[in-house]
């Protein structure tokens, strides 16, 4: 099977595509290099021993994104392409509307004409409303509350439409938890531009002197240490649950949705504590204002992965730390 990764020099694309081709299958990415760099490519040869396809293209752009369809003839497409900052998107909602939906829209027009009918999409827990209670069910009430979220869950209803319309099309919707963490060979791992808007990597960039201090946002919160619980899930493990998903597409029907997490929550300071436990470097910290919108508590219930894909988590908290240290110390 020939599989395309949209965004597959990124941070989930590029741990999914080494662990693709560790188990055997033709993999070639798609990637404009808004926010990934063209050195992932050498890095994942150097991980797996083998050379990947790769085609520098934008999926707002249906001409270019024609052409590679044309001459790629792709059996499935796992979706990881598009903006994902929170905060970026309250500024710029249209930017990302026009980007993760509107590009989301030429891929599946491509797949319709060259008739690719498997896909797998990178979702997130974000589609899930604040009403819900965890754990997290597939079958929770949605409501995304940032222009980031609405664009995955209106994605999702997208897909979930054009699978109606086609008998034989089959969809894999993956809502994410918390990835954080890195490969074991500190090739690759979590490097965004500037201040980064997730834990691990302020965790790993305070502890090696490169951002100052790390700030915990609020530690009134209704959790037994005051901080927010999170549903951090390794990114290897998430990267076996695409594994996991192409395995099984073949076995399932129409419009398909799971959640990958652990199943489990960790505080913010339980993680803090859990890095400084176990890596060289000690991360500064100190408590500062809540930040809006973050809720107590919120994780997985990944039990429908479990028994559907055979999906289930094998690293633990400390692992995520380890994996997600290395690979700073490796990143100049």
């Amino acid at each position: 099977m020939k599989v395309l990764l949209t965004g597959g020099l990124g941070y989930i694309g590029s741990h999914t595509a080494v662990e693709l081709i560790k188990a055997g299958y033709d993999v070639e990415i798609m990637d404009n290099l808004y926010n990934s760099s063209i050195e992932v490519l050498d890095k994942l040869k150097q991980i797996t021993g083998k050379e990947t396809k790769f085609y520098k293209v934008d999926m707002c752009n249906l001409e270019e994104m024609d052409k590679m369809f044309e001459t790629g003839h792709f059996d499935a497409v796992i979706h990881f392409a598009g903006l994902k900052a929170v905060g970026e998107s309250t500024k710029l909602p249209l930017l990302y509307y026009e980007n993760n939906i509107g590009g989301t829209i030429n891929l599946l027009k491509c797949m319709q004409k060259y008739k690719v009918n498997n896909l797998i999409f990178s979702s997130s827990a974000c589609v899930y409303s604040d009403k819900n209670v965890s754990p997290y069910v597939e079958d929770g009430i949605l409501g995304a509350v940032n222009p980031y979220g609405r664009t995955k869950f209106f994605i999702e209803e997208i897909i979930k439409d054009y699978a109606n319309t086609n008998s034989n099309f089959k969809a894999v919707i993956l809502r994410y938890f918390n990835p954080i963490g890195a490969h074991e060979s500190g090739l690759i791992g979590e490097n965004p531009n500037g201040i980064p808007n997730n834990l691990m990597p302020y965790i790993t960039r305070t502890a090696l002197g490169k951002l100052e201090i790390l700030n915990i946002f609020g530690n009134d919160y209704n959790t037994p240490d005051g901080t927010c619980i999170r549903d951090f899930i390794h990114i290897v493990d998430l990267a076996n649950g695409h594994l996991k998903a192409l395995n099984k597409i073949d076995q399932l029907k129409g419009f398909n949705v799971y959640n990958l997490g652990t199943g489990h929550g960790y505080s913010v300071l339980e993680v803090v504590n859990t890095f400084n436990k176990v890596c060289a470097d000690k991360v500064k910290f100190k408590f500062t204002e809540r930040r809006a919108g973050d809720l107590d508590c919120y994780f997985a219930c990944a039990d429908k992965a479990e028994k559907e894909l055979g999906f289930k988590t094998q690293k633990t908290l400390e692992d995520m730390c380890l994996s997600a240290y290395n690979f700073e110390k490796n990143n100049k």
